[in-house]
This record gives structure tokens, C-alpha cells and sequence, in this order.
């Protein structure tokens, strides 16, 4: 953080701000304190998924850390907030510098990988009411409060499915007075229902975050990965 707080500048960031651009320079990183920021990927006909999301665990442009400066997926404000933004070059100076900073990085990189093989995971192997309890329970991670303000149409592009589809789901976990669904907002009534909705498709991604993250945080720093 010493080396990082000089160059870090606050910044607010709105609804659709653009935090990656596809195919274009990666100028700044993101380090969200609120917020959600979700990493689309598209394909030349125009055919578009989320594929993960970031929120105050992580960091958009994730690619600098491997030193990649661009890439073809796009990185948007899906729930507007706030946060820091450090340019590319500033970060790539500070992980050769910091061997316990380049480590966090790579650890954070071992995460994010792992969110995005069990979003695969459960697009192939599970129906769309736990898809939808999973990507609810992950963007509860990482909001305030049980409200979260998601559209449909955004929750259908998060799944892949039709926006019909998506109001359909979202009754069934209404009707277990799971959620109260209106039409900018999902309310978590109860969270611990969502987890069995979810079954095997949420937990995975998050306790590997906590090892890899949070237990390295409070653990010595050290640059040795385990």
C-alpha cells in the first residue's frame, strides 16, 4: 500500500462507465471500494455473456498483472460506485519492486481464473434457477446491504438467457420468499435459502478467495505461494 497510495487517484465511477475498452490500450487499473464492475465477452456477431465480475475483492484489467495490455472482453459499471484508479505503468514498476505485492497480484489472478472455470462449470452442469441464485449470492458478496439494483435484462446477459427467462426464475425464488424482485432491484430475504438453491455451484470460488487472499493478508506477506 506505501508504494501504491502516491499514485492511486480516487475516482467515482457510473452507471456504464467503461473500465477495460475492448481491443484498446489498458491506460488505468481499478481497485473498486463499491460498486460492481462485470467483464463481457463478445463475439464478432455480436453475441454477448458476462463471463465474471469484480466488486471490492479485486481489480479490473487483470491482464497488466500478466503483462498483457489489451484485450478483446470489455470491463463496464454494472452498479455504479467508487474506488481508485492507478495507471498500468505504475503498477507494472510497483510488482517488480514489491515481490509480496507481485504475489497478491498472481494470487488475485489464481482467483479470478477459478470464478470464471466454475461460471463455466455451472452454465454446463446446472439449471438456470441455481445460475441465478449463484450470480445473486456473488454480487450479495459484494454490495451493502441486501438490496441489489440489477436489471433484468442485465441478469439475463449475466446468464445467457432470454429476459423472459430470467422474470420466470425470479418468481420461483420469490415464491420461496427467497428475494423481492422489482424491476431495477432484487432484495435478499434470505440468503442461506439462495445457498441451497445455488447447491454445488456456489462456495468453491469464495473459499479459494479467502485462502488465497484473505488468509495471505493476514498472514506474513510472503512471496512464497502455497
Amino acid at each position: 500500500m506505501a508504494r501504491l497510495m502516491p499514485h492511486l487517484e480516487p475516482v467515482e465511477l457510473k452507471l456504464r462507465d467503461v473500465l477495460v475498452p475492448t481491443d484498446t490500450l489498458i491506460a488505468y487499473v481499478y481497485f473498486l471500494e463499491s460498486g460492481i464492475g462485470s467483464i463481457v465477452a463478445s463475439s464478432p456477431d455480436g453475441q454477448e455473456i458476462e463471463v465474471g465480475h469484480v466488486g471490492w475483492e479485486g481489480m479490473s484489467g487483470r491482464s497488466v498483472v500478466l503483462g498483457v495490455n489489451r484485450t478483446p472482453n470489455r470491463t463496464f459499471m454494472q452498479v455504479a460506485g467508487h474506488g481508485f484508479r492507478l495507471k498500468s505503468s505504475e503498477l507494472a514498476v510497483a510488482m517488480e519492486e514489491s515481490p509480496s505485492l507481485r504475489a497478491l497480484m498472481f494470487r488475485y489472478i489464481q482467483a479470478f481464473e477459478i470464478q470464471v472455470e466454475h461460471s463455466a462449470l455451472a452454465a454446463g452442469r446446472y439449471g438456470v434457477i441455481a445460475r441465478l441464485a449463484r450470480w445473486l449470492l456473488m454480487c450479495h458478496d459484494r454490495s451493502e446491504g441486501n438490496d441489489l439494483y440489477l436489471t433484468h435484462k442485465f441478469l439475463a446477459l449475466m446468464l445467457g438467457v432470454r429476459r423472459s427467462g430470467v422474470t420466470d426464475e425470479l418468481h420461483k425464488l420469490e415464491g420461496l420468499l427467497l428475494i423481492k424482485s422489482t424491476r431495477s432491484n432484487v432484495h435478499i430475504r434470505d440468503r442461506e435459502g439462495l445457498i441451497e438453491v445455488a447447491g454445488g455451484c456456489y462456495g468453491v470460488p469464495e473459499r479459494e478467495y479467502k485462502r488465497l487472499i484473505t488468509d495471505f493478508r493476514h498472514g506474513n506477506g510472503s512471496a512464497v505461494l502455497s
